[in-house]
């Protein structure tokens, strides 16, 4: 099999090999980077997953296991180790794992098997987690967070504060709702992504979007446009405010 030539991190052919599984997805994900003019970028990924215990069902119909795919798929473009570190958080941050072209099928699964209570939900705890994870890397690379979740935090002002106080960070947080579409356990992530700049924050630092009660049904096109939407524009801000550079 050819590689695609289009400058992803990891070839079409590399993708084939180690997890022919996600070749469609791998597909699906650089027909939306080239659209948005991201063919040839270079970033880390990040996976964010609530575990709270409201959760369950989308951990037992597969629907996160279907995103940390989905996900995979995406980051093989962007970073060439072919690993995405995968926070889970409820209450507080219960696991930092990662998840690897070579060993994804049923991986969520076994991480959390190994989990314990499925408690509340902690936006800051794990956001705190990636930035962490993201100053020990020492990289220089801008990152991509995809932020899952089903619900609002159990404390609205930390979060904010933790995502004004990231815009400073070369770190991009694009969160997902799974659920009701009308509940409003959803208000506060639409008015975390409408934060003022520079009031409140030096960029925009942040977007989100609804995936639905089932989000397995999402095309894979349409979520892959919803995840990388944003990223360009951030990137075009965060570049003239210094904050990534290159």
């Amino acid at each position: 099999m050819a590689d695609n030539g289009d400058g992803s991190a990891i070839s079409l052919r590399k993708v084939a090999e180690t997890a022919p599984a996600l070749v469609p997805l791998y597909e699906s994900a650089g027909v939306s980077l080239r659209k948005h003019g991201l063919a040839g970028q270079r970033a880390a990924v990040y996976l964010v997953l609530d575990y709270s215990g409201s959760m369950r069902p989308y951990y037992a119909d597969g629907s996160v296991q279907a995103l940390a795919d989905r996900v995979l798929g995406l980051s093989a473009h962007l970073d060439d180790d072919g690993r995405v570190p995968v926070v889970f958080f409820s209450t507080d941050v219960d696991a930092v794992e990662e998840i690897a072209l070579g060993d994804h099928a049923g991986r969520v699964d076994r991480i959390v098997a190994g989990l314990g209570h499925m408690g509340k939900t902690s936006y800051h705890l794990a956001m705190d987690a990636v930035i962490d994870h993201h100053l020990d890397s020492g990289t220089a690379q801008p990152a991509l967070v995809v932020f899952q979740t089903d619900g609002g935090p159990v404390d609205k002002t930390a979060a904010e504060r933790y995502l004004c106080k990231a815009a400073r960070l070369p770190l991009f947080w694009q969160f997902i709702g799974f659920g009701n579409t009308r509940s409003s356990q959803f208000d506060f992530l639409r008015r975390l992504d409408e934060l003022p700049v520079p009031a409140k924050r030096c960029v925009d630092n942040a977007g989100y979007f609804h995936a639905g009660p089932d989000p397995r049904t999402v095309p894979d096109g349409q979520l892959y446009d919803r995840l990388v939407g944003e990223f360009p524009a951030w990137l075009a801000a965060a570049r003239r405010a210094g904050i990534v550079r290159g």
